[in-house]
């Protein structure tokens, strides 16, 4: 995009709702642990079985960092447009928490390995840029795991440090955003952007928490930890901008504080007064030296696949789709690699051929894209299903049906609907469902029978009732179980009344 077209925000401006986002990114898309040998294949274990004594924290262990996870670090980092450092260090962030079993988290401070980034995204007024302040490396803390509801109903709490040491990336943004539904657009974008870089498997459980501050007309902040769901964000900031506004109308004043998100509820709760950085006492890891990194990143740069924006920007000047089918299309990389197969897989049946009119031929990626988009990813999202549970090749045999005009739409429909319940291939639904395309006397028998019928809406057309033609219309699609082509019945019908 233009870079004149894009609206930069100031960190204070006259918006009133301030909105900068935390996001934890666990690289599970790596085998082990950041600084030990422990598998990540942990989440269908029993608790508290994937842990060493370096993960646990036990005296006298030394942590090793896994090359691999800043290699991922700095993929993203360069995929988010940030700055690579010429040298990144990691630090002890001391604090008491029971997940943690040092007494101390190995993060990033003063260096972290990327910083100065954006995320283009669709904001309230058009496009907008939402920047980036750092990325930074650190080990994820254990789960704990509050027995008996909320973590304020809980009589107990379990720990499981399985998770304890997974290397996870730490996103920050500025206070960029202004509404909720512009967080959770961001937070999608960034999903996206972590699927094509294939890093991050985002199905997994804590794959991807949010830490989310709140502040209005540039008052004290509430932060809301660890969100699980994108869907959950947009649900705590909301409450919170209500929960602000009423403290404010009331007179009251809004406290630095942290908060937590009870998903059951849809409410935040206090949890404690928000600390600063110096309660950390950040100190330098002696265990862990500084990584010059700078050097790194040409080669890695040199490996980025496709991002989303660059594909979608492919999609419509190679296949000629439209914008909204293109950011679709690349809201997944399975998806768009799916969409590219049919294209490809379609133009290759379609060979120019003088004694057949392929009309459809010079559109069938117009074609494609409508069907995947509107009716194949519509029918998915109903099931919650993935696009894996679809067929490149049932999707290019129902495709070639279409657009040789031997089904109707409506009869593509239902194909898709059996396909996804139980199975098969689109040329044998079509056959033992009877759904090839009625013509001929079938056709016509039904538009006589279905004028003969409705003798009111014959009169009311022949007295200037554009719309009765669409009711006649809807009742020979009955009669012949939606296999007529809408365009011969309107014909047939305006023909012989």
């Amino acid at each position: 995009m233009r870079e004149g077209s894009l609206k930069l925000r100031p960190y204070l401006d006259e918006v009133g709702v301030m909105i900068g986002l935390e996001i934890h990114v666990q690289l599970n898309k790596l085998k082990t642990k950041i600084f030990c040998g422990c598998p990540l294949d942990y989440h269908d274990d029993e608790p508290n079985t994937h842990t060493c004594p370096v993960c646990l924290g036990l005296p006298g262990s030394l942590p090793v960092i896994n090359r691999k996870s800043v290699e991922y670090s700095i993929k993203v980092g360069l995929a988010l447009n940030c700055t690579i450092e010429e040298h990144t260090q990691f630090y002890r962030k001391n604090y008491y928490y029971p997940d943690l079993p040092k007494g101390f988290q190995i993060t990033q401070y003063d260096y972290p390995i990327a910083s100065n980034g954006y995320i283009n995204i669709e904001g309230e007024d058009g496009e907008i840029r939402i920047r980036i302040n750092r990325a930074h490396m650190e080990e994820d803390p254990g789960r704990l795991v509050h027995e008996g509801g909320s973590i304020e109903r809980s009589k107990h709490t379990l720990i499981d440090y399985n998770r304890s040491g997974v290397a996870l990336l730490e996103i920050v943004t500025e206070p960029d955003i202004r509404s909720p539904k512009e967080a959770r657009r961001f937070l999608d974008k960034l999903r996206n952007i972590l699927g094509y870089l294939d890093v991050v498997d985002t199905t997994l459980e804590g794959s991807m928490r949010v830490d989310a501050n709140i502040s209005l007309s540039g008052g004290s902040r509430s932060e809301v930890k660890n969100i699980s769901s994108h869907k959950g964000a947009e649900r705590a900031l909301l409450f919170e901008i209500v929960r602000q506004k009423n403290l404010l109308r009331r007179g009251g004043k809004v406290v630095q504080e942290t908060r937590h998100f009870d998903e059951a509820r849809g409410v935040t709760v206090s949890l404690r007064t928000k600390e600063e950085a110096h309660d950390y006492r950040y100190f330098p890891e002696a265990d862990l030296g500084p990584i010059k990194v700078a050097d790194w990143a040409p080669g890695i740069k040199a490996t980025l696949p496709e991002l989303p924006d660059a594909r979608r920007e492919k999609l419509v000047s190679l296949y000629g789709i439209t914008e909204d089918h293109a950011k679709s299309l690349t809201s997944e990389k399975q998806l768009a690699d799916f969409y590219e197969e049919v294209v490809i897989k379609c133009s290759n049946y379609f060979k120019p051929d003088e004694s057949i009119d392929y009309y459809i031929r010079d559109d069938i990626a117009l074609l494609a894209a409508a069907w995947i988009v509107d009716v194949l990813k519509g029918e998915l999202n109903y099931r919650n299903l993935g696009i894996e549970a679809f067929s490149v090749e049932n999707m290019v045999q129902l495709l070639i049906l279409i657009a040789e005009d031997k089904i109707t739409d409506a009869s593509g429909n239902e194909c898709i609907r059996k396909l996804l319940d139980v199975g098969g291939t689109p040329e044998k639904i079509v056959e033992e469902e009877g759904l090839l395309k009625a013509r001929g006397d079938i056709v016509t028998i039904a538009v006589e029978e279905v004028i003969a019928e409705n003798p009111q809406a014959v009169e009311d057309y022949r007295s200037g009732k554009q719309e009765a033609v669409n009711f006649l219309m809807g009742q020979v699609m009955k009669k012949t179980r939606g296999r007529a082509g809408a365009k011969e019945v309107r014909e047939m019908i305006i023909q012989r009344i």
